[in-house]
């Protein structure tokens, strides 16, 4: 059983048609071709808010104010080596277009079809949290 806890932060970015944003995961990386809410690592002395926004801008070159982020609930999974902790929240608001920074291709979709997108086995529960809110 993995001992290490791992602290990761996503976004179910939403926009003005109540679609969420999904980012499939490049080549070469670790769970590549699947979809996940856009987010990443919280760093050592970082609070998950500023991780998320830092990971936003980085990922997707959009600016989002803490008080634009509602937590909406979280993920707890263990894997083979660690154990993911994601918080996941909620976010209408954001300055900037979005671009995809690290070669990864966007979706918009209808929370109630998020279930035909492959996510890793800690996003999944989030589903159907974000079917039912939205």
């Amino acid at each position: 059983m993995p001992n290490r806890i791992t602290l990761v932060v996503a976004c179910a970015l939403v926009d003005e048609d109540n679609r969420v944003l999904i980012a499939k995961r490049p080549e070469g990386r670790h769970m590549a071709g699947l979809w996940e809410f856009p987010g990443g690592k919280v760093e050592q002395g970082e609070r998950p808010e500023d991780a998320l926004i830092r990971e936003l801008a980085e990922e997707l070159r959009i600016d989002v104010t803490e008080s634009c982020l509602a937590p909406l609930t979280f993920a707890s999974h263990g894997y083979d080596d660690f154990h993911l902790l994601m918080p996941l929240y909620v976010c209408r608001q954001w300055d900037g277009e979005l671009e995809a920074r690290e070669g990864q291709e966007l979706a918009w979709v209808r929370p109630n079809r998020l279930s035909g997108y492959d996510m890793p086995p800690a996003d999944e529960p989030l589903k159907a949290m974000l079917r039912d809110l939205l």
